[in-house]
């Protein structure tokens, strides 16, 4: 689902103008910084889903997506919310063009920032550990923000509740991706249970012991 609403922002930011060449010309790139998904239904191989997406917010540095996926039968399989940063080509972020504004005056708002607040990493925590391999990156040359949510769910078919989580629906992920992992670099993720019913994750670089991710997996409420 999250591959699906980055391919979807790519072909909707390139139907506007706004192409890799465009982006590539200014030294400029979209990151994400936050992801709230629920997964609501199934989504059947073979099965032809439709995928809508729109900006629904801008700040300075940021913008908000929300992708919608649909099934065959019309009812929603799934819903994204996406905190992009944009950066310059030194990677530090960097005020969003004018030519966005505009395009989108009165149409979208402002927006505050998602967070994933997260405890400490509990003593008792399991832990699964792994390198980062070439097909998890993206052009950028760090991990696709969906090759995380890969790294979660290896994680939760490790405890039973994890595995009751990944079979329930509606479930809700929530990822904050604090910094970026790179080819080869050795990680560690740990994983617990959480009071709500859900699991708490943390992933570290296993050499310097910085922060990369933050996320949750839980049971979600009924669509909107």
């Amino acid at each position: 689902m999250l591959r699906y609403a980055q391919d979807a922002a790519w072909i909707h930011s390139e139907t506007l103008g706004f192409d890799r060449e465009w982006y590539g010309s200014r030294g400029l790139w979209w990151l994400v910084r936050c992801v709230d998904m629920r997964v609501l239904s199934i989504a059947r191989m073979g099965e032809t889903l439709a995928v809508t997406t729109t900006v629904v917010g801008y700040r300075k540095v940021w913008a908000r997506r929300r992708t919608d996926v649909l099934g065959a039968d019309g009812q929603r399989v799934a819903d994204v919310y996406t905190d992009w940063v944009i950066t310059d080509q030194r990677g530090v972020p960097t005020r969003v063009p004018e030519e966005f504004f505009r395009l989108f005056a009165g149409e979208v708002g402002t927006f505050m920032p998602a967070r994933v607040a997260l405890e400490a990493t509990p003593p008792d925590s399991a832990e699964l550990r792994f390198r980062v391999r070439s097909r998890d990156l993206d052009p950028m040359g760090h991990v696709n923000n969906a090759g995380y949510l890969d790294y979660l769910e290896e994680a939760a078919v490790a405890s039973v509740r994890g595995v009751a989580l990944l079979q329930h629906r509606p479930r809700r992920y929530r990822l904050e991706y604090v910094a970026p992992a790179a080819l080869g670099a050795e990680l560690s993720g740990r994983f617990w249970s959480r009071p709500d019913g859900g699991i708490g994750y943390r992933l570290r670089d296993d050499i310097s012991g910085a922060e990369l991710l933050r996320a949750t997996l839980a049971a979600a409420g009924l669509p909107e």
